[in-house]
């Protein structure tokens, strides 16, 4: 099978009183699978710059960019994708979560706040999410895991 170049992305991890943002990020397949929001990396811009546009995109929030925090390679073992997320933590700079806001990409339909609890019972990517939203580990590299368990 010829695999696919990898697709790099970036994503933010907002905790505000304890709760983690969340977006859902499989568009088009049954089942809700969760991630932090972000998206694809366009050449030309910094990776602050990137997650600051992919951010604001699927959320309507304007971010402050921080510290790098974790490296997640997955893909699928059956197919062609294989893509490498880098996830910083991010602040809250302007903008609040409305009804009337729509992703204009057409992918994020939802939007929520999880408790550490709450993100135990959903369907998730990556799966070092909690470790690095609450536990504050520095920079961890979560090796190449199948996309879907």
């Amino acid at each position: 099978m010829i695999r696919a170049k990898p697709r790099l992305a970036v994503r933010g991890l907002l905790v505000v009183a304890d709760k983690l943002l969340l977006v859902n990020a499989y568009k088009g397949r049954e089942g809700a699978l969760y991630c932090a929001p972000g998206g694809g990396v366009e050449a030309g811009q910094s990776l602050p710059e990137n997650l600051q546009r992919e951010f604001h995109e699927e959320t309507g929030l304007t971010v402050e960019v921080g510290a790098p925090c974790l490296v997640n390679e997955f893909h699928d073992p059956h197919g062609t994708f294989h893509q490498v997320d880098i996830y910083f933590h991010v602040t809250h700079i302007a903008g609040n979560l409305t009804g009337e806001w729509r992703d204009p990409e057409g992918v994020v339909s939802e939007r929520r706040w999880v408790t550490r609890a709450e993100l135990a019972t959903l369907r998730v990517k990556p799966d070092s999410l909690a470790r690095v939203a609450w536990d504050g580990e520095i920079m961890i590299y979560d090796a190449l895991e199948p996309i879907l368990r």
